[in-house]
Formats: structure tokens, C-alpha cells, sequence
């Protein structure tokens, strides 16, 4: 048999009379599913999706609010926070809630020891509660 390559159906493969029939079929612009940005919610929906997942939408020009809470712990917790990452330093026992990744202490539950604890933030009721054990909260920032 002759070689696919060598066949003359190879030389027609681009021009007029094969594949698309006679002239300009599958060419002009009624063959693109509209000009510009028609059917991005129909039928481009997923080639817009692929190549310009963006096209939708706005960013806003701030952030809402720059003080975001990311990771919290309340009183309750204390506990098991102190023996995975608690210290003992002169007769304190100190708890460092910040290098262990979390933003901010919460006053949930009831507390028994006395900790000292290193937090950026907290709120009235998480010092209120340990100052009344005789804890207290470290922070930078008040």
C-alpha cells in the first residue's frame, strides 16, 4: 500500500474543495457563534470559564475589614493548649498562643489554672476569667 504521506489526498487537505466543501464555508464570522463576547453564558460558557475565569465580577479596591481573625481558642481549651505547647518558668505557667499560630483567645468555658498567656488579642471576658484563677494575658498591643 502507498504511504499516507505520499498520497495526493494530502496536497488537498487545506484547500477549497475538501473538508468544508466550495468556498467560504466554515470562514466567516457566522461560523464563530457570534463576534465578540457573545455566548459566555451559553454556548462559550466553557471556553470562558477556561481561558478567562476572571471575566465576571469586580475586585474591590480594599480589603473590608484589615483586622481578619484567622485562628482562635477559648479558656476551655487552655488546657490541652499547655501541654502541647506550655512552659514552665518560675513557678509560671506560661502559655504562647501566638507562636502557635493563633490570633485571638475567646472566653468560652470554665478555666482552673493559672496561666500566663501570650496572645495578640483577647477578649474582656477570656481576662476577666483568668485574672480571677490568677492568670494573666500577655500581649503586645494592651
Amino acid at each position: 500500500d502507498m504511504a499516507t504521506r505520499l498520497r495526493k489526498t494530502r496536497r488537498l487537505r487545506g484547500g477549497r474543495h475538501m473538508g468544508w466543501g466550495q468556498v467560504g464555508q466554515h470562514r466567516a464570522s457566522g461560523h464563530k457563534g457570534g463576534l465578540g463576547v457573545t455566548g459566555m453564558k451559553k454556548h462559550h460558557r466553557s471556553s470562558m470559564m477556561m481561558y478567562e475565569p476572571d471575566h465576571y465580577g469586580h475586585d474591590i479596591p480594599k480589603t473590608p475589614h484589615p483586622n481578619i481573625i484567622k485562628k482562635w481558642a477559648s479558656l476551655r481549651d487552655l488546657d490541652d493548649l499547655f501541654t502541647k505547647f506550655g512552659k514552665e518558668e518560675g513557678g509560671k505557667k506560661i502559655i504562647d498562643l501566638e507562636s502557635a499560630g493563633y490570633d485571638k483567645l475567646l472566653g468560652g468555658g470554665k478555666i482552673t489554672n493559672a496561666y500566663s498567656v501570650k496572645v495578640k488579642q483577647f477578649t474582656a471576658s477570656a481576662e476577666e476569667k483568668l485574672k480571677a484563677v490568677g492568670g494573666e494575658v500577655l500581649s503586645n498591643n494592651g
